[in-house]
Protein backbone atom coordinates (compact mmCIF):
# COMPACT_ATOMS: atom_id res chain seq x y z
CA UNK A 1 0.00 0.00 0.00
CA UNK A 2 1.36 3.52 -1.31
CA UNK A 3 0.44 6.71 0.33
CA UNK A 4 -0.28 10.25 -1.37
CA UNK A 5 2.65 12.16 0.25
CA UNK A 6 1.60 15.63 1.40
CA UNK A 7 2.35 18.26 0.07
CA UNK A 8 5.62 20.18 1.81
CA UNK A 9 8.14 23.00 0.27
CA UNK A 10 10.97 22.28 2.84
CA UNK A 11 12.21 19.86 5.53
CA UNK A 12 14.60 20.14 8.38
CA UNK A 13 15.66 16.74 9.23
CA UNK A 14 16.78 15.44 12.86
CA UNK A 15 20.16 14.54 11.41
CA UNK A 16 22.72 12.20 13.43
CA UNK A 17 25.00 10.95 10.61
CA UNK A 18 24.16 7.69 11.82
CA UNK A 19 22.26 4.65 9.82
CA UNK A 20 18.92 5.54 10.03
CA UNK A 21 18.83 9.26 9.22
CA UNK A 22 21.85 8.43 6.49
CA UNK A 23 19.13 6.76 4.81
CA UNK A 24 16.18 8.88 5.24
CA UNK A 25 17.64 11.81 4.00
CA UNK A 26 17.80 10.51 0.91
CA UNK A 27 14.31 8.83 1.07
CA UNK A 28 12.51 12.02 1.88
CA UNK A 29 14.16 13.64 -0.98
CA UNK A 30 12.79 10.85 -3.57
CA UNK A 31 9.63 11.05 -1.82
CA UNK A 32 8.59 14.25 -1.26
CA UNK A 33 10.76 16.03 -3.78
CA UNK A 34 11.99 19.25 -2.00
CA UNK A 35 14.48 20.80 -0.05
CA UNK A 36 16.02 18.83 2.62
CA UNK A 37 18.07 20.30 5.19
CA UNK A 38 20.03 18.27 7.97
CA UNK A 39 19.99 19.33 10.77
CA UNK A 40 22.73 18.09 13.95
CA UNK A 41 23.24 18.87 17.67
CA UNK A 42 26.71 19.00 18.86
CA UNK A 43 26.06 17.84 22.84
CA UNK A 44 29.12 16.16 23.41
CA UNK A 45 28.73 13.10 21.33
CA UNK A 46 32.68 13.75 20.13
CA UNK A 47 34.63 14.09 16.99
CA UNK A 48 33.80 10.64 15.72
CA UNK A 49 30.43 11.04 15.14
CA UNK A 50 30.74 15.02 14.16
CA UNK A 51 33.74 15.05 11.96
CA UNK A 52 32.36 15.36 8.78
CA UNK A 53 29.15 15.71 8.99
CA UNK A 54 28.57 18.49 6.67
CA UNK A 55 30.07 16.51 4.48
CA UNK A 56 28.29 13.41 4.65
CA UNK A 57 25.01 15.08 4.95
CA UNK A 58 25.84 16.92 1.86
CA UNK A 59 26.95 13.24 0.32
CA UNK A 60 23.42 12.07 1.25
CA UNK A 61 21.24 14.48 -0.69
CA UNK A 62 21.42 17.38 2.50
CA UNK A 63 20.48 20.65 0.64
CA UNK A 64 22.63 22.12 3.43
CA UNK A 65 23.63 21.09 7.28
CA UNK A 66 23.56 23.03 10.41
CA UNK A 67 25.36 21.73 13.20
CA UNK A 68 24.62 23.34 16.52
CA UNK A 69 26.51 23.71 19.26
CA UNK A 70 24.65 22.67 22.33
CA UNK A 71 26.96 21.62 24.94
CA UNK A 72 26.75 24.21 27.42
CA UNK A 73 22.90 24.14 26.94
CA UNK A 74 22.53 20.82 27.61
CA UNK A 75 24.59 20.49 30.57
CA UNK A 76 23.34 23.36 32.55
CA UNK A 77 19.42 23.28 31.48
CA UNK A 78 18.97 19.90 31.38
CA UNK A 79 21.29 17.57 32.82
CA UNK A 80 21.46 19.86 35.90
CA UNK A 81 17.81 19.96 36.55
CA UNK A 82 17.55 15.93 36.36
CA UNK A 83 20.18 16.02 38.63
CA UNK A 84 18.67 18.72 41.05
CA UNK A 85 15.35 16.97 40.38
CA UNK A 86 16.73 13.28 41.50
CA UNK A 87 15.44 12.08 38.56
CA UNK A 88 15.98 8.43 38.09
CA UNK A 89 13.48 6.07 36.05
CA UNK A 90 13.14 3.01 37.01
CA UNK A 91 15.18 3.68 39.70
CA UNK A 92 18.65 3.73 37.80
CA UNK A 93 18.44 4.92 34.30
CA UNK A 94 19.94 8.58 34.52
CA UNK A 95 18.12 9.77 31.33
CA UNK A 96 20.57 10.51 29.55
CA UNK A 97 18.73 9.78 25.72
CA UNK A 98 15.54 10.92 27.14
CA UNK A 99 16.55 14.73 28.40
CA UNK A 100 18.23 15.19 25.28
CA UNK A 101 15.40 14.88 22.46
CA UNK A 102 13.52 18.08 24.02
CA UNK A 103 16.76 20.46 23.23
CA UNK A 104 17.22 18.81 19.78
CA UNK A 105 14.08 19.09 18.76
CA UNK A 106 13.56 22.86 19.98
CA UNK A 107 16.42 23.37 18.00
CA UNK A 108 15.26 21.95 15.43
CA UNK A 109 12.32 23.55 15.36
CA UNK A 110 13.97 27.00 15.92
CA UNK A 111 15.78 26.05 12.58
CA UNK A 112 12.96 25.41 10.61
CA UNK A 113 11.51 28.96 11.34
CA UNK A 114 14.67 30.69 10.31
CA UNK A 115 15.03 28.69 7.10
CA UNK A 116 11.48 28.75 6.30
CA UNK A 117 11.15 25.30 6.41
CA UNK A 118 7.02 23.76 6.69
CA UNK A 119 7.96 20.52 7.84
CA UNK A 120 10.54 18.94 10.21
CA UNK A 121 11.13 14.97 10.33
CA UNK A 122 13.01 12.68 12.41
CA UNK A 123 14.28 8.98 12.58
CA UNK A 124 12.59 7.31 15.05
CA UNK A 125 11.43 3.95 14.97
CA UNK A 126 7.80 3.32 15.58
CA UNK A 127 8.75 0.78 18.55
CA UNK A 128 10.86 3.64 20.53
CA UNK A 129 10.67 5.98 22.64
CA UNK A 130 11.72 8.82 21.16
CA UNK A 131 9.21 9.47 18.54
CA UNK A 132 7.11 10.34 21.43
CA UNK A 133 10.24 12.91 22.93
CA UNK A 134 10.33 14.40 19.15
CA UNK A 135 6.72 14.57 18.32
CA UNK A 136 5.47 15.85 21.68
CA UNK A 137 8.02 19.19 21.46
CA UNK A 138 7.20 19.75 17.21
CA UNK A 139 3.57 19.53 18.88
CA UNK A 140 4.78 22.57 21.89
CA UNK A 141 6.66 24.66 20.30
CA UNK A 142 5.42 24.58 16.35
CA UNK A 143 1.94 23.35 16.15
CA UNK A 144 1.54 23.90 12.65
CA UNK A 145 4.39 22.91 11.28
CA UNK A 146 3.92 19.19 9.63
CA UNK A 147 5.41 16.21 11.12
CA UNK A 148 7.24 13.44 8.82
CA UNK A 149 8.08 10.18 10.47
CA UNK A 150 9.06 7.86 7.92
CA UNK A 151 8.79 4.75 10.02
CA UNK A 152 5.64 5.06 10.54
CA UNK A 153 5.05 5.61 6.49
CA UNK A 154 3.64 2.59 5.16
CA UNK A 155 5.70 3.18 1.99
CA UNK A 156 9.06 3.20 3.63
CA UNK A 157 10.50 0.15 3.30
CA UNK A 158 13.50 0.14 5.11
CA UNK A 159 12.34 -0.99 8.32
CA UNK A 160 15.12 -3.12 9.40
CA UNK A 161 18.72 -2.43 9.83
CA UNK A 162 19.70 -5.15 7.67
CA UNK A 163 17.53 -3.08 4.88
CA UNK A 164 19.39 0.06 5.90
CA UNK A 165 22.65 -1.11 5.53
CA UNK A 166 21.69 -2.25 2.24
CA UNK A 167 20.26 0.54 1.25
CA UNK A 168 23.04 2.43 2.27
CA UNK A 169 25.85 0.47 0.52
CA UNK A 170 23.74 0.94 -2.66
CA UNK A 171 23.74 4.84 -2.21
CA UNK A 172 27.71 4.76 -1.62
CA UNK A 173 26.63 6.24 1.97
CA UNK A 174 29.01 4.76 4.68
CA UNK A 175 27.64 3.74 7.99
CA UNK A 176 29.76 2.18 10.95
CA UNK A 177 27.51 -0.77 11.24
CA UNK A 178 27.65 -4.16 10.02
CA UNK A 179 25.02 -7.06 8.97
CA UNK A 180 26.92 -9.14 11.86
CA UNK A 181 27.35 -6.92 14.52
CA UNK A 182 24.73 -4.17 15.03
CA UNK A 183 24.34 -2.12 17.94
CA UNK A 184 22.03 0.76 17.79
CA UNK A 185 23.58 3.42 19.98
CA UNK A 186 23.08 7.11 21.17
CA UNK A 187 25.65 9.13 22.49
CA UNK A 188 26.51 12.86 24.04
CA UNK A 189 27.77 14.61 26.81
CA UNK A 190 26.10 12.44 29.61
CA UNK A 191 25.75 9.08 28.71
CA UNK A 192 26.24 6.68 25.82
CA UNK A 193 23.19 3.85 25.38
CA UNK A 194 23.51 0.51 23.65
CA UNK A 195 20.55 -1.52 22.42
CA UNK A 196 20.35 -4.35 19.49
CA UNK A 197 22.52 -7.40 18.13
CA UNK A 198 23.71 -9.60 20.96
CA UNK A 199 21.97 -7.24 23.59
CA UNK A 200 18.24 -8.27 22.83
CA UNK A 201 19.52 -11.88 24.17
CA UNK A 202 18.81 -11.16 27.84
CA UNK A 203 20.66 -14.25 29.03
CA UNK A 204 23.69 -12.78 26.75
CA UNK A 205 26.35 -10.59 29.39
CA UNK A 206 27.47 -7.43 27.98
CA UNK A 207 30.60 -8.13 26.11
CA UNK A 208 34.03 -6.50 27.71
CA UNK A 209 34.31 -4.96 24.29
CA UNK A 210 30.86 -3.04 24.14
CA UNK A 211 32.04 -0.27 26.80
CA UNK A 212 33.01 2.81 25.14
CA UNK A 213 33.04 5.64 27.46
CA UNK A 214 34.08 3.58 30.73
CA UNK A 215 36.53 0.43 30.80
CA UNK A 216 35.21 -2.91 32.06
CA UNK A 217 35.04 -3.25 35.68
CA UNK A 218 37.65 -6.05 35.53
CA UNK A 219 39.82 -3.57 33.55
CA UNK A 220 39.74 -0.29 36.75
CA UNK A 221 43.00 0.14 38.57
CA UNK A 222 43.38 -1.33 42.21
CA UNK A 223 43.77 2.49 43.61
CA UNK A 224 40.78 4.83 43.84
CA UNK A 225 40.47 8.56 42.54
CA UNK A 226 38.92 10.81 44.49
CA UNK A 227 37.16 14.52 43.19
CA UNK A 228 35.57 17.39 45.37
CA UNK A 229 32.26 18.84 43.49
CA UNK A 230 31.55 22.00 44.85
CA UNK A 231 27.88 22.67 44.91
CA UNK A 232 25.94 25.76 45.21
CA UNK A 233 21.85 26.13 45.20
CA UNK A 234 22.05 22.52 44.20
CA UNK A 235 23.91 22.89 40.50
CA UNK A 236 27.94 21.69 40.43
CA UNK A 237 30.09 24.82 40.19
CA UNK A 238 33.70 23.43 40.67
CA UNK A 239 36.04 20.86 40.59
CA UNK A 240 38.94 20.54 42.98
CA UNK A 241 38.17 23.97 43.66
CA UNK A 242 38.69 24.77 39.78
CA UNK A 243 35.46 26.64 38.52
CA UNK A 244 34.23 25.12 35.43
CA UNK A 245 31.50 25.45 32.88
CA UNK A 246 28.74 22.65 32.74
CA UNK A 247 29.59 20.70 29.89
CA UNK A 248 33.43 21.36 31.17
CA UNK A 249 32.76 19.62 34.89
CA UNK A 250 30.71 16.70 33.08
CA UNK A 251 33.50 15.98 30.18
CA UNK A 252 36.26 15.87 33.22
CA UNK A 253 33.85 13.61 35.49
CA UNK A 254 33.11 11.18 32.56
CA UNK A 255 36.98 10.73 32.16
CA UNK A 256 37.56 10.52 35.98
CA UNK A 257 34.21 7.69 36.15
CA UNK A 258 35.65 5.91 32.93
CA UNK A 259 38.82 5.22 34.22
CA UNK A 260 36.98 3.40 37.11
CA UNK A 261 33.90 1.92 35.28
CA UNK A 262 31.44 4.00 36.92
CA UNK A 263 28.31 4.01 35.83
CA UNK A 264 27.29 0.47 33.85
CA UNK A 265 24.07 0.00 33.53
CA UNK A 266 22.19 -3.26 32.42
CA UNK A 267 18.02 -2.43 32.10
CA UNK A 268 15.02 -4.36 31.01
CA UNK A 269 13.22 -1.40 31.11
CA UNK A 270 9.58 -0.42 30.15
CA UNK A 271 8.91 1.59 27.07
CA UNK A 272 6.44 4.14 27.17
CA UNK A 273 4.91 2.22 24.09
CA UNK A 274 4.29 -1.21 26.04
CA UNK A 275 7.42 -3.05 25.21
CA UNK A 276 10.14 -4.04 27.06
CA UNK A 277 13.65 -3.21 26.04
CA UNK A 278 16.94 -4.21 26.86
CA UNK A 279 19.15 -1.24 27.42
CA UNK A 280 22.79 -1.00 28.55
CA UNK A 281 23.89 2.60 29.52
CA UNK A 282 27.27 4.16 30.59
CA UNK A 283 26.93 7.70 32.34
CA UNK A 284 30.11 7.79 34.46
CA UNK A 285 30.25 11.10 35.17
CA UNK A 286 26.34 11.89 35.69
CA UNK A 287 26.38 8.84 38.04
CA UNK A 288 29.61 10.77 40.39
CA UNK A 289 27.07 13.82 40.39
CA UNK A 290 24.26 12.09 41.57
CA UNK A 291 25.90 10.32 44.47
CA UNK A 292 27.70 13.48 45.57
CA UNK A 293 24.18 15.77 45.04
CA UNK A 294 22.60 13.02 47.04
CA UNK A 295 25.27 12.69 49.81
CA UNK A 296 25.00 17.13 50.04
CA UNK A 297 21.07 17.23 50.13
CA UNK A 298 21.22 14.46 52.70
CA UNK A 299 22.66 16.44 55.20
CA UNK A 300 20.92 20.42 54.20
CA UNK A 301 17.65 19.08 53.57
CA UNK A 302 14.83 18.68 56.47
CA UNK A 303 13.27 15.38 56.60
CA UNK A 304 9.90 16.02 55.35
CA UNK A 305 11.28 17.92 52.21
CA UNK A 306 13.92 15.25 51.85
CA UNK A 307 11.40 12.51 51.30
CA UNK A 308 8.31 14.67 49.22
CA UNK A 309 10.91 15.32 47.16
CA UNK A 310 11.60 11.72 46.49
CA UNK A 311 7.88 11.35 45.81
CA UNK A 312 8.35 14.16 42.96
CA UNK A 313 11.65 12.62 41.46
CA UNK A 314 9.69 9.72 40.35
CA UNK A 315 6.83 11.78 38.30
CA UNK A 316 9.85 14.38 37.00
CA UNK A 317 11.81 11.20 35.67
CA UNK A 318 8.61 9.90 34.13
CA UNK A 319 7.59 12.61 32.70
CA UNK A 320 11.54 13.37 31.15
CA UNK A 321 10.84 9.57 29.78
CA UNK A 322 7.82 10.07 28.18
CA UNK A 323 8.79 13.40 26.55
CA UNK A 324 6.36 15.49 28.65
CA UNK A 325 9.69 18.44 29.00
CA UNK A 326 7.32 21.44 27.31
CA UNK A 327 4.78 20.51 29.69
CA UNK A 328 3.32 22.83 32.61
CA UNK A 329 3.49 20.28 35.46
CA UNK A 330 7.18 19.52 34.78
CA UNK A 331 7.56 23.71 34.71
CA UNK A 332 5.80 23.45 38.30
CA UNK A 333 7.82 20.87 39.39
CA UNK A 334 10.79 22.75 38.79
CA UNK A 335 9.50 25.42 40.53
CA UNK A 336 9.38 22.88 43.62
CA UNK A 337 12.82 22.02 43.06
CA UNK A 338 14.24 24.83 42.77
CA UNK A 339 13.08 25.60 45.98
CA UNK A 340 14.82 22.55 47.71
CA UNK A 341 17.73 23.24 46.58
CA UNK A 342 18.15 27.05 47.76
CA UNK A 343 20.68 25.49 50.60
CA UNK A 344 22.20 22.76 48.95
CA UNK A 345 25.59 24.44 49.10
CA UNK A 346 28.74 22.97 49.98
CA UNK A 347 31.66 20.58 49.05
CA UNK A 348 31.57 16.34 48.80
CA UNK A 349 34.26 14.49 47.96
CA UNK A 350 33.93 11.18 46.25
CA UNK A 351 35.69 8.23 45.88
CA UNK A 352 36.26 6.37 42.50
CA UNK A 353 36.63 2.62 42.75
CA UNK A 354 35.97 -0.45 41.09
CA UNK A 355 32.84 0.68 39.45
CA UNK A 356 31.35 2.55 42.55
CA UNK A 357 31.35 6.34 43.19
CA UNK A 358 31.01 6.74 47.48
CA UNK A 359 30.99 9.84 49.31
CA UNK A 360 34.28 9.99 51.36
CA UNK A 361 33.53 13.54 53.13
CA UNK A 362 30.84 16.02 53.08
CA UNK A 363 31.11 19.94 54.27
CA UNK A 364 27.95 22.42 54.36
CA UNK A 365 27.26 25.94 55.76
CA UNK A 366 23.63 24.81 55.65
CA UNK A 367 24.37 21.43 57.30
CA UNK A 368 21.48 19.92 59.33
CA UNK A 369 23.35 17.29 61.19
CA UNK A 370 24.45 18.01 64.65
CA UNK A 371 27.25 16.16 66.33
CA UNK A 372 25.92 16.48 69.39
CA UNK A 373 22.47 15.79 68.77
CA UNK A 374 23.63 12.37 66.68
CA UNK A 375 26.16 11.07 69.27
CA UNK A 376 25.36 7.75 71.57
CA UNK A 377 26.26 10.01 74.05
CA UNK A 378 23.42 11.42 75.78
CA UNK A 379 23.86 15.30 76.54
CA UNK A 380 21.62 18.43 77.26
CA UNK A 381 20.23 19.10 73.50
CA UNK A 382 17.96 15.46 74.31
CA UNK A 383 16.07 14.43 77.16
CA UNK A 384 15.56 10.99 76.71
CA UNK A 385 12.45 10.89 79.18
CA UNK A 386 10.90 12.74 76.19
CA UNK A 387 10.81 9.75 74.16
CA UNK A 388 8.42 8.46 76.31
CA UNK A 389 5.43 10.43 75.98
CA UNK A 390 6.20 10.64 72.12
CA UNK A 391 5.98 6.84 71.56
CA UNK A 392 2.84 6.08 73.55
CA UNK A 393 0.93 8.96 71.55
CA UNK A 394 3.02 7.79 68.18
CA UNK A 395 1.73 4.19 68.50
CA UNK A 396 -1.99 4.66 70.31
CA UNK A 397 -3.57 3.61 67.34
CA UNK A 398 -1.72 0.71 67.03
CA UNK A 399 -2.30 -0.14 70.57
CA UNK A 400 -5.89 0.00 69.39
CA UNK A 401 -5.85 -1.98 66.90
CA UNK A 402 -4.10 -4.62 69.27
CA UNK A 403 -6.34 -4.60 72.08
CA UNK A 404 -9.74 -2.96 70.93
CA UNK A 405 -12.14 -3.05 74.13
CA UNK A 406 -9.13 -1.65 75.96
Amino acid sequence: MTTKPQKVKKIVLAYSGGLDTSVILPWLKDKYGCEVIAFAADLGQGADELDGIKQKARASGANKCIVADLRKQFAENHCFKLLAASALYEGVYMLGTAIARPLIAKAQVECAKAENADAVAHGCTGKGNDQVRFELTYMALAPKLKIISPWKDPSFELTSRQAAVRYAKKRGIPVAQTKKKIYSRDRNLWHISHEGGDLENIANEPASSLWVMSVPLSAAPNKPGYVQIDFKSGVPVALDGVRLGGHELIARLNALGGKHAIGQVDLVENRLVGIKCREVYETPGGTILFEAHRALESVTLDRETLHYKQQVALKYAEMVYYGQWYCPLREALDAFIAKTQQKVTGSVRIKCFKGRAATAAIDSPNSLYSPALASFTMGDEYTPSDATGFIRLFGLQMKGRGNPRG
